[in-house]
């Protein structure tokens, strides 16, 4: 890597641009990381939060029911008349008599009231928004512009690529993002005339190559990943190599975002900010190397599992605290780096630094790892949890048995840590009974955190369910809504995320009616005002009392003694085998006689039994 400025270099200024509807609360690590490395190599770059803009003209709650919406493409519909043109496969707007009441239902609002909302948003404020962005940015500047595009940016970056080519056609237009990870970037290069290029999985290496085989030293054709149209075909260049030392990356820079967010009003001007900066420590994920989920679409081809060392991940918390004024980090890898709670996280802990960071985690963490991470400063964690039925989660593949899962639950919480969570139903080989024993041990566990959503799978591109199409799925087809931004020239089988099908041995929706109904019950349990329901316990030398408040109707408290006591603060810890715990314990009676106190644990909701394995559910009330 030169740092000696070069001319021809500096004559192919770059502006990496992110669209709606990327979240507005955080900026965008990978145009913030691609400015940094092109930087490193001597061409001039910039960002454009170009979202930002969007979210203050709309406000902030309704650019983000909009974001939230990934299923439907609503934030794709809005666009897709000013991406496409006279090709735009809905200007009658009849996305609306499909899903307008579905997402009124979901936000509490009037099915007419949204309609008409959204009306004006897709014909009035996208186009005045694309004509002040086009009119007011120096896009004669700049040689190339990037765009970033992840779920719902498709069509805002091909609809402002389309404004941009028409009005500075010498500009060289990219693409790149989870969207166009193959099949799905070359058939969008293929049909849409204002996208030059795209770089097709990691950038990190590809992305200066290109800016050099531009500025004239190096072959568009050797770039690693890089599809072009040669001859009216798509060609891709040589399969990239993944970025393998993490630690030689620049840091992220997140400067204009930032000052744009200041200037629009949707951040203060103020010496502190708690919003979450994202940070990278890892890619890939190293459970899904060796037995990758059934329903997981991430990753695609960039599943190896790869990390940033210790000293790399606290160096760069320190600097973009320093840098940004603000302690909260949201990580954005898919899994956590397991050696870090011998590296990271005591470290951090030594550091006396009073971060706060979000992981996600794989659910079998141990109550001394939980400890160590809250310790350490995570406060959020996403586990991947999916289902409370071992049987189930061995038809996910998740490596982890319901037992694991309650118990992540229940010492996070001890601990302090906030836990995201869904519930999935849906998979080939479920049985009714999978269904209802959930739904029976779902209202054992009131005074623990609740899934913040429930319902069937979502078949994802990249999953090895849709892998397996011919053998599992029948009637497979792209999500409706896809028909409704995209024209017939784009093949959506090509293009699609989301698709819609039939799963061969799948249970139909109403066998899990009662379970639907659980989890509703449970999520109610926690909207009070009276605060969550408790099941807490203290303890004294051979003396446990349980205080249970998960339904005010049963409220009370139970009491244990001698070897009762020593049995149920025997499962406390960590899920046990009942012949582990008499062996533990040295009791002198027959094994069977345990097994009969923790059966009666069990009818009372106060212990978890998952085949052999027993995991208290009570939580400890003061702290471990």
């Amino acid at each position: 890597m030169s740092t000696a400025r070069d001319p021809r270099r500096d004559g192919w200024p770059v502006v990496l641009v992110c669209m709606p509807f990327m979240d507005d609360r955080r900026p965008s690590l990978q145009i913030g990381l691609l400015s940094a490395i092109a930087l490193a190599h001597g061409f001039p770059a910039r960002t454009l939060h170009a979202n930002l803009d969007f979210a203050a003209g709309l406000g902030v709650d309704v650019y983000r029911a909009l974001a939230d919406r990934s299923g439907h493409l609503v934030g794709d519909w809005l666009f897709s008349l000013e991406a496409f043109g006279a090709a735009a496969p809905d200007p009658q707007d009849g996305f609306l008599d499909l899903y307008a009441d579905d997402i009124a239902r979901d936000r509490g609002i009037p099915a007419a009231q949204l309609r008409d909302r959204l009306l004006h948003i897709r014909h009035k404020d996208v186009p005045a928004y694309l004509d002040a962005l086009v009119d007011t940015y120096p896009w004669d500047e700049f040689r190339v512009v990037g765009f970033t595009s992840t779920f719902q940016q498709n069509a805002a970056a091909i609809a402002l690529a389309r404004r941009l080519k028409e009005r500075h056609p010498h500009l060289f237009i990219l693409f790149g993002g989870a969207n166009f990870d193959a099949p799905m970037g070359p058939e969008l290069l293929r049909a849409v005339d204002s996208i030059d290029a795209a770089v097709i999985g990691e950038a990190d290496t590809a992305f200066p190559l290109l800016l050099d085989a531009l500025a004239g030293d190096g072959d568009l054709a050797a770039v690693p990943g890089l599809a072009r149209r040669v001859d009216g075909k798509v060609v891709t260049g040589p399969q990239p190599r993944l970025t393998q030392a993490l630690d030689d990356l620049p840091m992220p820079d997140y400067d204009e975002y930032f000052r744009r967010a200041e200037n629009l009003g949707l951040l203060p001007r103020t010496a502190a900010r708690a919003i979450c900066i994202p940070l990278e420590t890892a890619r890939g994920c190293w459970w899904g190397m060796k037995h990758h989920c059934t329903f997981c679409g991430l990753n695609g081809e960039t599943m190896h599992f790869r990390s940033k060392s210790a000293q790399r991940v606290q160096d760069e918390l320190a600097h973009q605290a320093r840098r940004y004024r603000s302690f909260r980090f949201e990580a954005v890898d898919n899994i956590l780096d397991m050696r870090y709670f011998r590296t990271l996280f005591p470290a951090l802990v030594e550091s006396d630094a009073s971060y706060e960071i979000f992981y996600e985690v794989k659910a079998n963490l141990t109550r001394k790892q939980l400890k160590l991470l809250a310790d350490a400063g995570v406060t959020q964690i996403q586990p991947g949890i999916e289902s409370l039925s071992s049987r189930v989660l061995s038809l996910m593949r998740k490596g982890v048995t319901a037992a694991q899962n309650i118990n992540l639950l229940r010492w996070a919480q001890h601990y302090g840590i906030e836990v995201n969570w869904n519930l999935l139903w849906g998979f080939p080989g479920e049985t009714p009974q999978d269904s209802s024993e959930q739904a029976r041990v779902l209202r054992h566990l009131w005074h623990l955190t609740p899934p913040g959503d429930a319902g069937r799978l979502a078949m994802e591109r990249f999953s090895p369910l849709f892998a397996d199409r011919e053998q599992i799925l029948r009637d497979l087809r792209p999500e409706p809504a896809y028909a409704q931004v995209y024209p017939a020239s784009i093949d959506l089988d090509r293009v699609a995320y989301f698709f819609r099908c039939e799963i061969e041995g799948a249970l139909p929706d109403d066998d899990y009616t009662t379970l639907r109904q659980a989890v509703a019950d449970w999520q109610r349990a926690w909207q009070g005002d009276a605060g969550p329901p408790v099941l807490e316990y203290r303890q004294a030398p051979h003396y446990v009392q349980i205080h249970d408040s998960r339904r005010k109707e049963d409220e009370g408290t139970y009491l244990f003694e001698g070897p009762a006591a020593d049995l149920y603060l025997a499962c406390c810890d960590r899920p046990v085998t009942t012949a582990a715990v008499h062996e533990q314990l040295g009791l002198r009676g027959p094994v069977e006689e345990a097994q009969r106190v923790l059966n009666e644990f069990a009818e009372a909701g106060l212990v978890f039994m998952d085949g052999p394995l027993n995991v208290s559910l009570a939580v400890p009330a003061a702290r471990l």
